[in-house]
C-alpha cells in the first residue's frame, strides 16, 4: 500500500501557490537544489535593473508548475491520440506527469555561478575518438560541456536515492536516469521522449516562467505576454519526417503563441543584451577566469562534481571581497565597468561588419573587449511551431505562415565595442568623422 501523503503550497509571486509533494520537497530540500537559492537568474544584472536579484530556486519552481499546466492540457485536448497512438493508460499518464515535474524541477539544477554568464568556463568535453595517440586533443573536435551536462549529472549522482527511493514512487518505479534521459532528449527516455518539448523547445514551461519572471523582477513589460490562453491553446499534432508527434497549438491560440515569441525578443533586445549587462558579464568571466583552478569549472564526472557543486554566487561574491579576481574583479566591486564606444545594429549587414573593422582599427590599444550577443528570437523549418487549423481544408500549417511579424524574425547578432571610462573622450575622438559611426 502507498503511503499517505501531504501536499505543500509554496507562495510565488508569479503563479500565487505552486503545490508540491512530499517527494519533491524532499528533493528540494537537498544541498544539490538549495544550491540554486545562491544562484542569481540574471548574473549582474541587478546593476541595471535593481529588482533583479530573483534566483534559479524560484525560477524551478515556476518551471515545474507551469510544465504541469502544459502536461495536463495536452492530457486532455489530445488524450484519444496518446491512447490510441501511444497506448497511454491512466497510469502511465501518471506516471509520466510525475516525470515531468520532476525534470521541470531539476533541469537548472547543474548551472554554474551566476547561470549563463559563466557558461564560457566549463571545461571541454574530449570525444575519446578525439584523443590520439598523444593524448592531445584540440578544441576544434570537442565542444564545452553546457550545464544540462551537469544537470544530468548531478541527477543520476547527487540525487539519485531521493528519486528513486521515496515512498511515492512505488506504484512508478522511477529511476534518476530517466529523469535525466528526458532533460537529455536521449533515445532512452522511450515513450516519455514525447514530453521533451514541454522541457525544451519554443513552446516549453522553461521560457514561459523565466520571460514572465524576468520581467516582473526587472521591472519592465517586454517579457509579459497571455501565457495562460496560450497554455489552454498546446496540443499534440503530427511531427511530419522525424518525430510521430510535436507541441503545438490550435489555431484560436495562434497569437498568444506570437505573443511568447514578441516577448522573448523584447527581453533579448532591452534586458538580456543591454550593453551595460554584457559589461559585468565580461568582467564576471575574466574574474572566475582568476578564480578558478586552471581558469574553469570542474568537469561533470564522479569525481569531479562534488567540488562543482561548492561553486555559487556566495562563494564568488566573498572571493571577490577579499580581493580576488585580479583588475576585473574589483571592477566589479567598485562598479567600475568598461563603457560601450560602438556597437553594430541588431540585425548587421555586410556593410556594417566592414564599419565594425574600421572602427576597431581605428581605437587601437583604446579597445578594452568586444562581445557579440548572438540569439535566435524565433527558429524557423523544423522547430516552427505547428498550428492546428480550425477549418477542415486546413489541418496544420506553422507559425510563420500564420504570422508575417514572427516569418520577419531575423537571428540577432549585436557586436559591441567597450574601452575603460577614462579612454571615453579620447575613443570618441578616435571616431570622429568616421562614417557610419554609432558610437
Amino acid at each position: 500500500m502507498q503511503k499517505a501523503h501531504r501536499l505543500y503550497e509554496i507562495r510565488c509571486p508569479v503563479h500565487g501557490f505552486i503545490t508540491i509533494t512530499d517527494w519533491e520537497r524532499e528533493i528540494i530540500n537537498l544541498p544539490a537544489f538549495q544550491r540554486l537559492r545562491r544562484i542569481r537568474q540574471l548574473a549582474w544584472t541587478d546593476q541595471v535593473y535593481p529588482g533583479a536579484m530573483h534566483t534559479r530556486f524560484e525560477h524551478s519552481l515556476g518551471v515545474l508548475h507551469v510544465a504541469s499546466r502544459l502536461f495536463d492540457a495536452i492530457a486532455t485536448k489530445s488524450r484519444d491520440l496518446l491512447i490510441n497512438e501511444h497506448s497511454y493508460k491512466d497510469a502511465g499518464l501518471e506516471r509520466d506527469r510525475t516525470l515531468v515535474r520532476l525534470a521541470a524541477l531539476l533541469h537548472d539544477v547543474g548551472h554554474a555561478p551566476f547561470s549563463h554568464a559563466a557558461e564560457e568556463l566549463f571545461p571541454l568535453e574530449v570525444p575519446a575518438e578525439s584523443i590520439g595517440d598523444s593524448g592531445d586533443s584540440t578544441e576544434r573536435e570537442c565542444r564545452r560541456f553546457r550545464h544540462e551536462d551537469y544537470s544530468a549529472a548531478i541527477i543520476r549522482q547527487s540525487l539519485r536515492d531521493a528519486i528513486e527511493d521515496h515512498p511515492l514512487n512505488q506504484n512508478h518505479g522511477l529511476k534518476a536516469d530517466d529523469v535525466a534521459n528526458l532533460l537529455e532528449g536521449n533515445v532512452r527516455a522511450g515513450r516519455a521522449l514525447l514530453w521533451k518539448e514541454v522541457i525544451a523547445g519554443q513552446l516549453d514551461a522553461d521560457r514561459m516562467d523565466y520571460l514572465i519572471r524576468d520581467s516582473l523582477h526587472a521591472g519592465v513589460d517586454y517579457g509579459k505576454f497571455d501565457w495562460r490562453r496560450l497554455v489552454n491553446s498546446v496540443l499534440l499534432v503530427p511531427g511530419g519526417e522525424d518525430r510521430a508527434f510535436r507541441l503545438g497549438v490550435e489555431e484560436g491560440g495562434f497569437h498568444a503563441a506570437e505573443g511568447l515569441v514578441l516577448a522573448r525578443y523584447f527581453m533579448f533586445t532591452q534586458v538580456y543584451f543591454h550593453k551595460t549587462r554584457v559589461a559585468y558579464n565580461i568582467h564576471l568571466r575574466q574574474a572566475l577566469a582568476e578564480l578558478l583552478p586552471g581558469g574553469v569549472f570542474s568537469r561533470p564526472t564522479q569525481d569531479e562534481l562534488e567540488d562543482y557543486l561548492k561553486w555559487d554566487d556566495w562563494r564568488v561574491l566573498g572571493m571577490l571581497r577579499e580581493g580576488g579576481g585580479g583588475d576585473h574583479g574589483r571592477r566589479l566591486c567598485d562598479r567600475d565597468h568598461y563603457r560601450e564606444i560602438y556597437h553594430s545594429p541588431e540585425f548587421p549587414a555586410p556593410e556594417d561588419r566592414t564599419s565594425l573593422d574600421q572602427v576597431r582599427t581605428r581605437l587601437g590599444s583604446l579597445l578594452q573587449a568586444e562581445e557579440t550577443s548572438e540569439t535566435s528570437a524565433y527558429k524557423l523549418g523544423k522547430s516552427d511551431i505547428p498550428v492546428k487549423g480550425e477549418n477542415p481544408s486546413v489541418e496544420i500549417k506553422p507559425l510563420s505562415e500564420y504570422s508575417s511579424v514572427v516569418r520577419a524574425l531575423r537571428p540577432l547578432a549585436v557586436s559591441r565595442l567597450y574601452c575603460r571610462k577614462e579612454d571615453v573622450e579620447a575613443a570618441r575622438d578616435q571616431l570622429a568623422g568616421l562614417e557610419g559611426s554609432k558610437s
